[in-house]
């Protein structure tokens, strides 16, 4: 079998983010919907409480004056909360609020549901198709994450 290549993939990928985000955001109650990014900061921030803003952009390849922007509206949303750093009380630190976990268990719910469901529809060929490509895909991921890109940095596109 020949392995796809890496924009087949990276489409099929983020096609799937795309109609799964689109799909959850029509059925979500919340009277205020988060954006992509914003919904990666709040789980960086789960899964790593009293992260700073600095570490925070690191860990979402962002730079930190768009880290901090994100950080402003999810304290006005109350689903952030910013204290100082005890070691730095120049440097924040970043906690979820209790409505942010709440919304995070929301979210997570109805994304699992909408994929379950999809993933039911599909035949068993498929489905174990899928599930075969779980481990590699986690794989990729760990050696995209060190791996230095192989063309070295990209330049940016004139404006």
């Amino acid at each position: 079998m020949t392995p796809p290549r890496g924009d087949e993939l990276m489409a099929a990928v983020l096609g799937l983010r795309r109609v799964v985000r689109r799909r959850v955001r029509e059925t979500s109650t919340d009277p205020v919907l988060l954006r992509g990014a914003q919904l990666e900061l709040l789980q960086l921030v789960e899964s790593d409480p009293d992260v700073g803003v600095a570490a925070a952009a690191r860990g979402l390849h962002l730079a930190a004056n768009t880290v901090s922007t994100l950080v402003n509206q999810l304290v006005a949303a109350d689903l952030l909360r910013r204290t100082p750093d005890p070691a730095d009380r120049r440097a924040a630190q970043l906690q979820l609020t209790d409505a942010a976990r709440a919304r995070l268990a929301r979210w997570r719910a109805a994304r699992s549901a909408l994929v379950t469901a999809g993933i039911a529809g599909l035949g068993p060929a498929d489905q174990d198709a899928l599930a075969a490509a779980l481990p590699a895909l986690a794989r990729l991921t760990e050696l995209l994450t060190d791996q230095p890109h192989p063309h070295g940095p990209i330049a940016e596109e004139p404006r």
